[in-house]
């Protein structure tokens, strides 16, 4: 018999996800689901599968190694790898799996090159443009040199052009993602001129959404796609209603007991009951993904009612207050995320958390899944 000691279990809703999907198609046409890092934690392969059975035919991955486990898998649709190839043996794996990389830099262009002499065909590829986020991409000093170098290597075959907004979900920074759309059209036009025939792609969830004029042949969903809107909280929200969070999180009550008024609870004492409580202890901690930091704030839902939690999370334990609460048992599931009535929605666990909803899946996902 195999015992498990980490009960937590992360729920994904493959149909919510699926909807979202068709929900961004319809606002911005052809939509490349981006499912790196395991899917944001929602599960790289169940999560395309879903998708390519939606009619998503192509796949955006984080690193090469995603590609070729996605391939694996039996993927048969265009495999993306956002970061295209780090060293040798991915370089290899490109041709060996039919997977398209992100290509910015010019020693990337020579490598695919050469290594395109040993297997004997070039390999299509996506040329990745910096048009105002800084990290990586041809800018647009490049295009000249660029364009002669592609000329000159025809193991490279430019069959994609792509950009990154970086202030598509801020109300205020549309300036910005003008200016970067705008960037991103020069290099367009520049390879159209040259003879280079790509499909382009610029909009992330919040340019699908919010930047019509920023659409182009194909568009990249993230973080919508698991049910996030964005622009939640702001003037735009609207731009987003109809998504569906995905992931819920679950764990049981280990014990419930009463705890005085004055006496304090956790490490450090940094919580003393005000007047006579009712706590439980819930098995969640920080090695389950679920932050220290959320230590004296945020809340769980026990029975559907918002449960505050108590002191500091430990490893393992947490505690919530459940005072009001008498039928709380050992055994009972708690949610971290999601649930019925007072649900707990990713951008609040997130605020709790000081983070962004991205990292609160990607974190959680880390836990045992499972599929509905």
């Amino acid at each position: 018999m195999t015992i498990t000691y980490n009960k937590i279990r992360t729920r994904i809703h493959l149909d919510r996800i699926t909807s979202n999907y068709r929900l961004l198609c319809k606002i911005g046409g052809a939509v490349i689901p981006v499912i790196k890092a395991d899917a944001y934690g929602h599960g790289l392969v169940q999560v395309a599968r879903v998708l390519a059975q939606a009619g998503a035919e192509t796949f955006a991955v984080g690193t090469v190694e995603e590609g070729v486990k996605l391939r694996l898998s039996g993927c048969a649709g265009r495999i993306v790898s956002l970061l295209g190839p780090l060293d040798g043996e991915e370089y290899d794996a490109l041709f060996d799996q039919n997977i398209i990389p992100f290509v910015g830099g010019f020693a990337q262009l020579e490598e695919i090159h050469r290594r395109s002499e040993q297997w004997g065909r070039p390999l299509p590829v996506s040329l990745k443009f910096d048009t105002g986020m800084a990290r990586l991409g041809f800018v647009r000093d490049d295009l000249g040199v660029l364009l002669e170098r592609l000329k000159a290597l025809p193991g490279v075959k430019p069959v994609m052009a792509s950009s990154h907004l970086a202030t598509a979900d801020d109300p205020e920074g549309g300036e910005f993602v003008r200016e970067q759309g705008g960037i991103f059209d020069e290099a367009l036009a520049a390879l159209a001129e040259a003879g280079f025939k790509v499909e382009a792609n610029l909009a992330n969830s919040a340019g699908i959404l919010a930047h019509k004029t920023l659409h182009h042949q194909s568009q990249r969903a993230g973080i919508a796609l698991y049910g996030c809107n964005p622009f939640l909280g702001t003037d735009l929200a609207e731009l987003g209603r109809g998504l569906k969070p995905a992931m819920e999180v679950r764990t049981p009550v280990v014990a419930v007991h009463p705890l005085k008024k004055g006496v304090s609870i956790s490490y450090g004492r940094t919580f003393k009951a005000p007047t006579d409580m009712t706590v439980a202890i819930v098995a969640v901690g920080y090695a389950d993904a679920y932050s220290r930091g959320l230590s004296n704030k945020g809340a769980m839902l026990v029975h559907g009612r918002r449960a505050p939690i108590l002191g500091r999370v430990c490893m393992q334990l947490t505690a919530v207050d459940v005072t009001g609460l008498p039928e709380v048992k050992p055994g009972d599931l708690v949610h971290l995320l999601g649930g019925e009535g007072e649900t707990i929605t990713p951008e609040e666990l997130a605020d709790w958390w000081g983070t962004i909803t991205y990292e609160v899946f990607c974190l959680l996902g880390l836990n045992r899944r499972e599929y509905v």
